[in-house]
């Protein structure tokens, strides 16, 4: 759908139904920015990233009532292909935007008419590519990065505006090779850290697609070090947009199961904290990807020691055994076995035994099936530990008939 992009919410990218317009100008979705302010207790303008010191929310009756007009105009309009949106501005116009890219003095205006053009279909994308636009607008990008000023750095948001509506795979393997080079990578890197929250979603984009290439990010991550992982996170941990986030944990675990090394950093950034924070209200499918990637991180002695020390860890975990889904149950007990095995501490055991996971345990023997890798790991640990167990009076009594244990 070829949205006008001010009708769009610059915090979930999504069609306003309810427009508020803030102190600084900038109009949003209310129950976004109402989330942005009053549950996460950000201070700032999410587009501007300026310090706002009043959270006064105006109705933009005008923008809403431009939004209801255009959905009438879209159902109004007929299915016929003479209906199909023509290119504003022919080949050669759009050419001449993206060659005086370097010399033009707007290049903000400049990017947004060539993302004006970009959004129009898949032909004029192809155009766009086959014309030497992602040059031009990368090395745009690049160059602009360099200087400090508020107006360079946001013609860099609006190069990833165009940049995030290509296919960026290996089969465009030109624009590939053009934005993985480690410059362009840095420059998407920065402004994950530092930019508006519409650009911080492109970024997130570009990122994930390449993501899905095999890309090396060794690179990138010797460059930008903890600081990756903390933009990625806070992302998760935000939770705003919930394509961002997901996004962000697809992201994380490419990164994490490609380089062992790179876990250490990610447990540095807090990742096992936030992580276990945010499961229990997750969905299933981001408690999967959690799980993945908590049981990639517990992999490492400093990510298993990160789960005790943590009040939570343990419980939450718990928790998660035969409630989420199958796939969940089986990375939860990997995850209680890694520690157990390493980690059996007495406080371990005792919320292990207070909070479920042990008689959890039991009912997974219990289960019809071959015995699995999952069942194998549960009665390890069951036996490993069933003389610290079986001391306290909640030990359940099918356990102890089940290992013969008086």
């Amino acid at each position: 759908m070829n949205c006008p992009p001010d009708f769009r919410c610059p915090i979930s990218m999504e069609i306003m139904k309810d427009p508020v317009t803030i102190v600084t100008g900038v109009s949003y979705e209310r129950k976004n920015i109402e989330k942005w302010f009053f549950v996460y207790n950000k201070k700032t303008c999410p587009t501007t990233m300026q310090c706002v010191e009043s959270f006064d929310m105006t109705p933009n009756h005008t923008l809403k009532r431009l939004i209801l007009a255009w959905k009438e105009t879209l159902l109004a309009r007929p299915s016929t292909s003479s209906s199909m949106p023509q290119p504003l501005i022919k080949h050669d116009e759009m050419v001449s935007l993206f060659t005086a890219l370097e010399s033009s003095p707007f290049k903000v205006s400049s990017m947004k008419k060539i993302r004006a053009i970009v959004e129009l279909g898949d032909e004029t994308k192809s155009d766009f590519i086959r014309s030497g636009g992602v040059e031009a607008v990368v090395g745009m990008l690049i160059n602009q990065f360099d200087n400090s000023d508020f107006v360079s750095f946001q013609a860099c948001e609006e190069a990833l505006g165009i940049l995030h509506l290509l296919p960026l795979s290996k089969q465009d393997e030109k624009s590939f090779q053009l934005i993985s080079k480690p410059d362009p990578m840095r420059s998407i890197a920065i402004i994950l850290q530092r930019g508006s929250a519409e650009a911080r979603f492109y970024a997130i984009t570009i990122f994930r697609k390449i993501a899905k290439t095999g890309f090396n990010w060794n690179p990138l991550l010797e460059d930008q070090g903890i600081d990756l992982f903390k933009s990625l996170l806070e992302l998760v941990y935000d939770g705003i947009c919930n394509k961002a986030s997901s996004y962000a944990l697809e992201i994380l675990f490419e990164i994490l199961s490609s380089s062992k090394k790179s876990r250490l950093k990610a447990i540095e950034a807090g990742a096992i904290c936030i992580l276990i924070e945010l499961l229990p209200d997750s969905n299933r499918s981001k408690s999967e990807k959690m799980l993945l990637l908590i049981k990639l991180l517990c992999e490492s002695p400093e990510g298993r020691m990160a789960i005790v020390d943590h009040s939570l860890g343990i419980p939450v975990i718990s928790k998660t055994l035969l409630q989420v889904s199958n796939l969940a149950t089986k990375l939860g007990v990997k995850i209680l076995w890694q520690v157990c095995n390493f980690h059996p501490t007495e406080r371990v055991l005792e919320e292990m035994l207070m909070y479920g996971a042990v008689k959890k345990m039991v009912t997974l023997l219990h289960l019809e099936g071959r015995l699995s890798s999952t069942k194998k790991k549960v009665l390890e640990m069951l036996k490993m530990h069933c003389n610290s167990w079986r001391r306290h009076q909640c030990f359940p009594c099918d356990l102890k008939d089940y290992l013969g244990v008086k």
